[in-house]
């Protein structure tokens, strides 16, 4: 045993801790990562943000973007320093109007030390200068800024915003956007929402955003270079805006005579989703080299790829889906990426019926017995199919087999309620599978574990008897390929 001696000194010391409340002990930082599995380090704890506010100007020619970022938040604890997802250079952050100090961390992390601890409920605005390349920069050995011939392009899944804007980046965390950027006369911006304003001064023109409903970091998506946009309103009165780029060579029309028919195809999935849930639609397509499309929040990004082979409405089709499935009600965890492919895949086998060119059930007797007992597709679990298969084929397919399974299992009624009233039940919020489980089974009046258990969460092929009307499980006849495979299966590596 030692004998501690306590010193006058020492005694002074801790009357002086005694006077200090006790909640100053309860200021930490927050987490570097938001807490999914899938993505230890993206996204943030500490705060949640409402809306950002970005004001860029950006020059082609070097690809030189700067600008600042006002971000509007919320703190969720006590913190004494919180971290952003950012790449480029920062030269001043300010939190409340005060200077901070920051310091790059891991990756991607900005660390943000306000010049006093912040508690919990406040309150805070955060004001992030910056500049840089976006090309040069990379994290974990990749880039997701896409140069063109005339610019540039912000569009990938499940990250992009690092490259060009300070966020919390994951989909927990949404939020409104207003995008306010300035390029050489003669360049044009395409962002999300709806194009409220434009203006020129000495030789620079600016286009100003806004998307005023809450959206994931990685469906902001930024195109920068010369387009051919075009505008009209859908039948049921949504505004679209499309655009071109003014060198898509061969691909230009296939390009237009899919992307062309956005406002009819809104109004068609809304018979089948509810109303639609933004202040405009659309899409964009550039002159870029990639070969994925992706749902970024009513302006939807396609590469010139998908129309290599003539124009393709199923792939719009799919798209579209996604701003009721994954954008207005967006995953939870990216580990419920199901809800999101597995439906707007389903969609396009909708569409496949509304053209008649193979039901839905004759597009689930195709998948199911194409792939053999020991095929590999099985082993994946779309309801949790892991980082490294996240938009394996199967989450996608085997995740539209799930679908048909559920429609088969609780009939047509309750099956197009739940399909409609999902998307405005969590309107611009956040789900999981469990919660699509348990709303299933409120409409339905079912109980549906085994069933979602067996479609997507065990790494076999369901038997016959699970496979509920699969007809062709019971025939040793080849399985009839419909029409519509072929657009369908030309957006397999739509992600």
């Amino acid at each position: 045993m030692h004998r501690r001696i306590i010193t006058p000194g020492a005694l002074a010391a801790a009357s002086l801790m005694l006077a200090i409340p006790a909640s100053a002990a309860s200021y930490s930082p927050g987490a570097p990562g938001i807490g999914d599995p899938y993505y230890p380090a993206y996204g943030n704890g500490g705060y949640d943000v409402s809306h950002y506010d970005l004001r860029l100007q950006y020059q082609p020619g070097t690809d030189e973007l700067a600008g600042t970022a006002t971000i509007l938040a919320k703190t969720t604890q006590d913190l004494s320093s919180f971290d952003v997802d950012f790449l480029l250079d920062v030269s001043e952050v300010r939190v409340n109007g005060v200077k901070a100090s920051f310091a790059t961390s891991g990756q991607h992390e900005l660390v943000v030390t306000p010049k006093s601890p912040l508690a919990k409920g406040t309150p805070i605005t955060v004001v992030v200068r910056y500049s840089g390349v976006p090309s040069t920069k990379s994290a974990y050995g990749f880039n997701t800024w896409h140069r063109t011939p005339d610019g540039a392009v912000a569009a990938d899944e499940p990250e992009a915003a690092w490259w060009w804007f300070p966020s919390n980046d994951h989909p927990l965390d949404k939020a409104t956007y207003d995008v306010s950027v300035a390029v050489p006369d003669g360049t044009q911006v395409i962002s999300n929402g709806t194009l409220q304003s434009t203006s020129s001064k000495l030789g620079w023109t600016r286009y100003n955003w806004r998307e005023n409903k809450p959206q994931a970091t990685y469906l902001a998506t930024l195109a920068v270079g010369k387009f051919d946009i075009t505008t009209s309103t859908s039948e049921g009165g949504v505004p679209v805006v499309n655009a071109y780029s003014k060198d898509l060579g061969d691909n230009d029309a296939a390009a237009r005579a899919s992307v062309e028919r956005t406002g009819e195809l809104v109004d068609w999935l809304s018979g089948y989703f509810g109303p639609y849930p933004f202040s405009s639609a659309g899409g964009y397509v550039p002159n870029t080299t990639t070969g994925y499309a992706l749902e970024t929040q009513t302006r939807v990004y396609y590469s010139p790829k998908q129309f290599a082979n003539g124009s393709n409405t199923s792939v719009v089709v799919h798209e579209l889906a996604h701003q009721w499935y994954g954008d207005s009600v967006s995953l939870k965890g990216w580990k419920d990426i199901w809800i999101n492919e597995g439906f707007a895949r389903y969609a396009q086998w909708l569409w496949s019926e509304h053209e008649g060119e193979g039901t839905t059930q004759q597009l689930a007797d195709y998948v199911y017995a194409s792939h053999p007992a020991d095929d590999a597709f099985w082993t994946v679990k779309p309801g949790d199919p892991g980082p490294d298969n996240q938009f394996d084929i199967a989450v996608y397919d085997r995740g539209a087999l799930a679908v048909q399974a559920l429609r088969n299992a609780v009939g047509d009624d309750a099956f197009f309620a739940i399909l409609k009233g999902w998307p405005q039940t969590h309107a611009y919020g956040n789900a999981s599978v469990a919660d699509f489980q348990a709303y299933a089974e409120q409409v339905s009046g079912k109980s549906l574990s085994s069933l979602f258990d067996t479609w997507l969460f065990q790494p076999v092929k369901p038997a016959a008897s699970a496979a509920k009307a699969v007809a062709v499980a019971k025939s040793a006849a080849a399985p009839v390929r419909p029409k519509s495979w072929k657009q369908i299966e030309a957006t397999n590596d739509v992600h």
